[in-house]
């Protein structure tokens, strides 16, 4: 039998009916953390475009295709294979490009090739193919030539939103609780996720979606630990693993909304409504037992323990008492204090206390890396995956829909081999897969299709069960600090993946080759982490740092 504040578990079940409402009420908001994140893809969608051509057009030709309206042309366009050539009702010919046009001086007859001269001319506006995407930010706002960096710039800087996010709110939670991080950030992006549909210029966007990912990634920070301190050992992998799942529905969400809305704003609103049902019933979620035994708040904590035996169907006999005794060996003041909050003063703990010894310094540093890895190699396997061609929304159906099988095995093997035991030969797995997409010939397309998937297979692996690991790695105290920084890592790798595929102009293969590097380093490292696999949470610096230890055989003696 566990010891501590995880004995509970063995006392009113692993997970029973009070944990499992909780737990699946909980995680449906996370879905909306998946649709926020992926949003963007069709927000800032840029569809096929030209310069503003004039009104009254005639005839259009582009290559060998003869057309009546430019409406027409979009079925052959292909950017960057030359220009779309019409003629006015008064004879005029232009040449349209995406970014310019040209007036061809003194054109006699209308032929797609002109060596003539021709007066070139900037573009006063923009004609969109409105037959996929009807309505964007990048439509409305002519985010395109050279307004098109701050198109680019909307994802970085969300993804920057979320950094800041996971630190701050990860820091929060562990000093008032992770009840009100739960609550506040689930409101707020209902707020701001609505918000974003009426913001009336691109400035205003960004600010809202920053704001937006800040709060999207304090309740995804917090909602792993929060799940993770309300159930056992024998089901806390499963249930971990499983907020990824449903991240993951948040993606297929996007895919769906975003197939049968295709205007902007109309599929904000969408995508904010699909969850706001979380917010009629957060409000009763509970503090977690392990943070109101940290803190002292013993009182709370019996009552929740009473709650839990009575929604599980169990004598409330367990007292908090007994796992009071076995935790810290403070004195119980429920019969001196009417609130039940201890004497002594809480020490406070910053980010520098994962530093404190050289055991703990190099454990952190690595918890980094993987998330770090993870972020920069999932990001880099999806942004390359884009290329693939076919049905843009299906494919992203795909993205979402295939990271659930490697949820389940992850968890499998988890469960059975151990969390470093899993973890290591996923990065391992992951970094060969690199290494060997940069030997398949270009034009053996399916090949490097399946090496692709199998990297982000593994990656998705490693990156999901890293949650969990950080939590069982650190103590009570520091718990939802040390997920919020590594979550912090991960959005550091997020916002360089897009910079690391650029460096395919370099050589094709370059980003493959630096996360498959980094991916074998990384999972080397892995294998000097301590195991967690059936180990209790623990609640002090000192239990972490003796993770792994071999455990002291000498009798010790009651005092």
């Amino acid at each position: 039998m566990t010891t501590g504040v995880e004995r509970l578990f063995d006392e009113l079940g692993h997970f029973k009916r009070f944990q499992a409402c909780l737990y699946f009420a909980a995680i449906f908001q996370a879905i909306s953390c998946g649709i926020h994140y992926l949003a963007s893809v069709f927000l800032v969608e840029t569809p096929k475009f030209l310069c503003d051509a004039p009104s009254n057009i005639t005839d259009v030709l582009y290559r060998n295709h003869s057309l009546t309206s430019l409406a027409d042309v979009w079925t052959y366009y292909r950017p960057g294979d030359g220009p779309v050539v019409v003629r006015t009702a008064g004879g005029d010919q232009w040449e349209l490009s995406p970014c310019l046009k040209m007036l061809r001086l003194d054109a006699i007859n209308f032929q797609y090739e002109f060596f003539g001269n021709k007066t070139v001319e900037s573009c006063g506006g923009f004609v969109y193919d409105h037959s996929e995407v009807e309505q964007s930010i990048v439509t409305d706002w002519d985010l395109v030539c050279e307004k098109e960096w701050l198109a680019k710039l909307t994802q970085p800087t969300f993804m920057l939103g979320v950094l800041i996010g996971a630190l701050v709110f990860g820091d929060v939670a562990d000093r008032i609780g992770r009840r009100p991080i739960l609550m506040a950030t689930s409101l707020c992006q209902f707020l701001f996720g609505v918000t974003v549909a009426f913001t009336g210029n691109y400035y205003l966007f960004v600010l809202i979606r920053f704001l937006l990912a800040m709060v999207s990634s304090g309740y995804l920070v917090v909602v792993f630990v929060y799940v993770t301190e309300f159930t056992g050992i024998k089901v806390r992998t499963w249930t971990s693993m499983h907020v990824h799942a449903a991240f993951a529905v948040g993606i297929m969400v996007v895919a769906l909304v975003g197939y049968l809305v295709r205007v902007w704003w109309i599929y904000q609103i969408i995508l904010t409504l699909s969850t706001s049902p979380f917010l009629l019933y957060c409000w009763k979620f509970p503090e977690t037992p392990f943070y109101l035994m940290a803190k002292g708040r013993y009182k709370e904590a019996q009552e929740l323990l009473d709650t839990m035996a009575y929604f599980n169907g169990l004598p409330p006999t367990l007292k908090v008492s007994e796992l009071k005794d076995e935790c810290d060996g403070a004195l119980l003041n429920d019969n001196n204090q009417e609130d039940g909050r201890a004497v002594e003063v809480e020490k406070r703990l910053s980010i520098l206390d994962m530093f404190g010894s050289l055991k703990m310094a190099g454990r952190s540093a690595t918890c980094w890396a993987i998330w770090f890895i993870g972020s920069l190699g999932y990001y880099v396997f999806s942004l390359g995956s884009v290329n693939l061609g076919g049905n843009q929304y299906i494919n992203l159906f795909l993205a979402g829909a295939v990271e659930v099988p490697s949820y389940l095995i992850g968890c499998f093997a988890m469960d059975r081999v151990g969390r470093k035991k899993t973890c290591a030969p996923a990065l391992l797995l992951g970094g060969v897969a690199c290494m060997l997409i940069i030997v398949v010939p270009q034009d053996i397309e399916i090949l490097a299709l399946v090496l692709s998937m199998t990297g982000k297979f593994a990656i998705a692996i490693a990156f999901g069960l890293i949650y969990l690991y950080t939590c069982e790695l650190y103590p009570t105290i520091i718990r939802s600090l040390a997920v919020g920084s590594g979550s912090m890592m991960c959005r550091v790798g997020s916002v360089m993946a897009p910079f690391c595929v650029y460096l395919a102009d370099i050589w094709i293969y370059l980003p493959q080759l630096i996360v498959g590097i980094l991916a074998f380093i990384i999972g080397i490292l892995t294998l000097f982490l301590p195991e967690t696999l059936g180990q209790p949470l623990t609640s002090t610096l000192e239990e972490a740092e003796a993770l792994g230890s071999k455990p002291n055989t000498k009798n010790t003696a009651d005092s």
